[in-house]
């Protein structure tokens, strides 16, 4: 006898006392989507996030949106159709001979071979997508995970989940200064930027100290401390691009003559995002040797300026 099929519904509903902005944080972690998409599914409409399920596998899918802050339900699947669609609510709409939903966009239109929204073949969609979920349904599930993760696919709120993201976040993220992931504040960019700067200061007088056993050894030694004074920091400065939220190919921007300089000063003086964003979560509190750092540094810079314009005033009085 074949066992009963499951679909998992969603209307909008939260779990109790967890925000809606933080429901659609990890909703978005989870589904590998972005936030305008995961915002339809707070329309007020039932949506099928996932089909053709076993019971068991029904209840796995559930627990873990639950955990994300997302109250969902089982129903039973009885077309335990493979296609992502719109759930029996609003039949009449999406099978109506006129008129049709792209599964992938939601866009409704009078029946096409493409979206005129989103411009994808519907049959092609369907059947990749029908194919990912045999793939899926036939890799051996591990408990308490739900499944194995699907191909990537199209961006879509309605994928199954791809990443276990069941387990509470971090309320901060972990400081590793040697990779471009995470994020950094002002402060800490400032003080990892001299304490870079104070290390390669004797790194170059050791490789320029090559220069007298051979020009050959001279130069291996300073193009080696170049390249990896100029990795550390493209990190340190990436870091702190993820804190405001942006990508950290923009630091290519800092290349440009005067636009470069202004891009810095704005990563220097502009505030990070507050809580997570998609870069992971907020950096950790500045510590007292951050600060004493940071303030050192913005001390040097006053100094320096007060030297170039003391300078030119010494000259002056020097008889020629």
């Amino acid at each position: 006898m074949t066992q009963a099929r499951f679909k998992i519904v969603f209307n909008g509903e939260l779990m109790p006392d967890v925000a809606l902005e933080t429901a659609k944080d990890n909703l978005a972690k989870l589904f590998k989507s972005d936030n305008a998409r995961i915002n339809t599914l707070f329309s007020g409409s039932s949506i099928a996030l996932k089909r053709d399920l076993l019971e068991d596998e029904a209840d796995k899918y559930i627990a873990v949106l639950e955990r994300a802050g997302a109250k969902a339900r089982k129903e039973p699947d009885l077309a335990a159709s493979l296609s992502l669609v719109d759930t029996e609510d609003h039949s009449q709409t999406i099978d109506s001979p006129e008129t049709m939903t792209c599964p992938k966009c939601g866009h409704q239109q009078a029946k096409a071979i493409e979206c005129s929204a989103c411009g994808i073949v519907i049959e092609k969609f369907l059947a990749r997508q029908a194919a990912q979920e045999e793939a899926a349904k036939s890799a051996p599930v591990a408990a308490p995970a739900v499944a194995a993760a699907p191909a990537p696919a199209a961006h879509t709120p309605y994928a199954p989940p791809q990443a276990p993201v069941g387990e509470r976040l971090p309320e901060f993220g972990e400081l590793k200064p040697f990779t471009t992931d995470g994020r950094i504040g002002r402060l800490r960019f400032l003080a990892w930027t001299l304490v870079l700067m104070l290390v390669c200061a004797p790194l170059f007088g050791i490789a320029a100290a090559g220069f007298a056993l051979s020009a050959i050894i001279g130069g291996i030694l300073m193009l080696v401390v170049g390249i990896a004074v100029i990795v550390v920091g493209v990190m340190i400065n990436v870091q702190r691009l993820h804190d405001l939220g942006w990508s950290g190919w923009l630091l290519l921007i800092t290349v440009i003559p005067v636009v470069g300089s202004v891009f810095s000063l704005l990563m220097v003086v502009m505030p990070g995002t507050k809580g997570p964003n998609r870069y992971g979560p907020m950096p950790p509190a500045n510590s007292t040797a951050v600060k004493v750092l940071a303030c050192l540094w913005i001390a040097l810079i006053i100094a320096g300026v007060i030297a170039g314009i003391a300078m030119p005033t010494a000259f002056t009085g020097l008889e020629p």
